[in-house]
Parts: C-alpha cells; sequence; structure tokens
C-alpha cells in the first residue's frame, strides 16, 4: 500500500513541474438566451487552466417578462419568457494558450439555477447542467475577445428544460 501511495505521489508531482505555470482569467460578458423567446443576458466567468484543461465558475442573468404582460396572460401561449439565472461551475478542454490567436474549447459542467418570471416570489430553483464550446481570440497584451454557446439542461419543473445561450465578451488573462 504504502508504494502505491509513493508511486502516485512522485506521478503527480511529476505533472505538475511539467504541467508549466497556471493561467487565470476573468470574462466579463454580454449575448441572448434563447428558448423561448430572444432574451438579453449577461454575466461574468472567472477560471484557471493548466495547458490544456481548465476550469471555471460562471455566473449568468436573463432577462425575463413581468407575468402581468399580455403575452403572460394568454394560458398555454408558451409566449411568456421567465428570467433565468444560472451558477455553474465548469470543466474546459482547451487548446493550448499561445500556439497561435485563437483558444478554441470544449466545456460541460452543472450548478444551480433559478427560472421565474418578473414580478412574483415564484419559481424553479434546481440543478442545471450545460454544454458548449467557444474560443478566446487575442486583441492587444492580456486582452482577448471571447465568444461562447452553451446548452443547458435544467431539471424539476422549469418551464423550458433546455434554453440556449451565445455570448461574446471582454476577456483578461493574469
Amino acid at each position: 500500500m504504502r508504494s502505491i501511495v509513493v508511486r502516485v505521489t512522485c506521478a503527480i508531482g511529476l505533472l505538475l513541474a511539467a504541467g508549466g505555470t497556471a493561467e487565470a482569467d476573468i470574462t466579463a460578458f454580454l449575448g441572448a438566451t434563447t428558448s423561448p423567446g430572444t432574451r438579453t443576458t449577461q454575466g461574468i466567468a472567472i477560471g484557471a487552466g493548466l495547458i490544456i484543461v481548465g476550469f471555471e465558475f460562471e455566473y449568468s442573468q436573463a432577462s425575463g417578462d413581468d407575468e402581468t404582460e399580455p403575452a403572460c396572460l394568454v394560458p398555454g401561449s408558451g409566449e411568456c419568457k421567465p428570467s433565468l439565472r444560472t451558477g455553474m461551475g465548469n470543466l474546459l478542454l482547451q487548446t493550448p494558450r499561445g500556439l497561435g490567436p485563437v483558444q478554441v474549447y470544449g466545456t460541460v459542467g452543472g450548478g444551480v439555477f433559478r427560472e421565474r418570471f418578473e414580478g412574483t416570489d415564484e419559481g424553479e430553483t434546481g440543478f442545471g447542467s450545460n454544454v458548449g464550446g467557444g474560443a478566446k481570440i487575442n486583441l492587444l497584451g492580456p486582452l482577448r475577445l471571447r465568444i461562447d454557446y452553451r446548452v443547458f439542461k435544467l431539471s424539476g419543473d422549469a418551464v423550458h428544460k433546455t434554453p440556449k445561450r451565445f455570448y461574446v465578451g471582454g476577456n483578461l488573462a493574469f
């Protein structure tokens, strides 16, 4: 048992020593969430990574309709759009930074969501997951443009179970 622990510890040490330095970044973004209709979305993401594996936490909020709006008063119309807040932890697999002006990534993650119609205290809170991808494009020094697309899967009694989001943001690497 002791030799296994020693071997695993040595392997982890070698990987960390060979992995290079960790890089971090922060993104402020603005975009759109669809399903149902298009809603303005804004948020922030903070991440860190080693070469090809990264982790991030993101918070976003999509605007919604007040349930007293005419579209919301027609039962079963499906036209009323709830607001959506998400807090997700994500794993990123990405091309190494510095190989070119574009760093491409794929992501998968999970966390919590809150869906509700404005003007009410009622809504649905639960677990959500997401999958997507995007690119971080070098602009000037540590400043990058980030383009991202995600598909969410919301659990429980969410009104819209699979909203999609596209955003563009300013990304600062440090």
